[in-house]
């Protein structure tokens, strides 16, 4: 029997990348995202790898949108087993440089969009006592940066409703689960779409992922419902730790460096045209201008998704410690 799994944020970027990853794994997918050559792109992938596929165009930040893409998708391929939510808006500049109609439509995409997909999802998965959420999140969702506010906001509130809805699942003894994974720096196209207030072009803080390496977590993540969260990438790591044990020296840090290690490359481009409002035409596919400077792998990713293995190496090298030493007091 296929699986089913619906995508947001499904023509480009990580999105891209995920709907890639759960095809070659075998899976039916439902794109979603906001009508563009890059959604329609992401379909034909799905196809040549030999699975079926739904186009779902919606706007995120629209609840009966999403509502009525989920219904499409489950139309067309069957009952959804895998929900991930991706779809996200972001605008570079300082707080003070924001109008509060960007704010709101930041908000209402990054934030609320989950919240719709995430209520889309469990209305179908609830009534089946069956299926996983997956929550792309970010490590901006525990330690915040200057310039992205309003995007910090958002994933920081995406964690805090995860939290709540997992609890009530737990309450209700429900197979459904939901988890986050929580990304570090990735290359994709966000960069030259989002619109920017900042002199010079925006760029992921160092260092940097493909979005191949995050889609492995995900899909990872998704046939493992036990797990709540996935670090991926170690710079999260020390990002996290960082904000447990000195937050006001990653605040001192961050206000001397966030800026300039969030730019590159000469001035940018007055009149840029961006995604904000309404999707930018052409197929942007899943990677950004990152490629020289972008990691193809995680070897932290490695071993937290290799625990078993790990602790077995262990195991086996402690007992071959103990044997040796033993053997060298028979000896003596």
């Amino acid at each position: 029997m296929s699986r089913v799994v619906a995508v947001t944020g499904a023509s480009a970027g990580v999105g891209r990348a995920v709907v890639r990853a759960f095809a070659a794994r075998g899976y039916d997918v439902g794109v979603i995202a906001r009508r563009s050559e890059g959604l329609d792109a992401a379909a034909r992938e799905v196809e040549a790898a030999g699975r079926r596929a739904v186009v779902a165009a919606c706007d995120v930040a629209d609840h009966d949108a999403v509502e009525a893409a989920a219904e499409r998708i489950e139309s067309g391929l069957g009952p959804i087993d895998v929900w991930v939510n991706v779809a996200f808006s972001n605008v570079f500049a300082p707080f003070a440089g924001l109008t509060p109609q960007e704010y709101r439509r930041i908000t209402d995409v990054t934030y609320l969009g989950f919240v719709w997909g995430t209520m889309a999802a469990l209305k179908r998965m609830r009534a089946r006592d069956h299926g996983r959420i997956v929550q792309v999140g970010s490590a901006l969702a525990y330690r915040s940066i200057p310039l992205q506010a309003a995007y910090c906001g958002a994933k920081s509130a995406i964690r805090g409703f995860t939290d709540s809805i997992r609890c009530e699942l737990l309450h209700d003894a429900s197979a459904v689960t939901i988890a986050m994974a929580i990304l570090p720096a990735v290359n994709t196209p966000q960069f030259s779409w989002c619109r920017s207030k900042l002199p010079h072009k925006a760029q992921p803080v160092p260092p940097i992922f493909q979005p191949e390496v995050i889609a492995r977590g995900i899909v990872w993540l998704a046939e493992h419902p036990r797990r709540r969260e996935l670090v991926i990438g170690g710079s999260v790591v020390k990002a996290l730790v960082a904000q447990i044990v000195a937050p006001g020296f990653a605040d001192w840090y961050l206000g001397r460096t966030g800026y300039a290690a969030q730019q590159y490359d000469g001035a940018e481009s007055p009149g840029r045209p961006d995604n904000l409002m309404q999707a930018l035409p052409g197929d942007w596919g899943a990677h950004g201008d990152f490629d020289q400077r972008a990691r193809t792998s995680s070897a932290q990713l490695w071993l937290t998704t290799h625990r078993g293995w790990v602790g077995g190496a262990l195991a086996l090298a402690a007992g071959a410690v103990a044997a040796t030493a033993s053997r060298a007091c028979r000896r003596d």
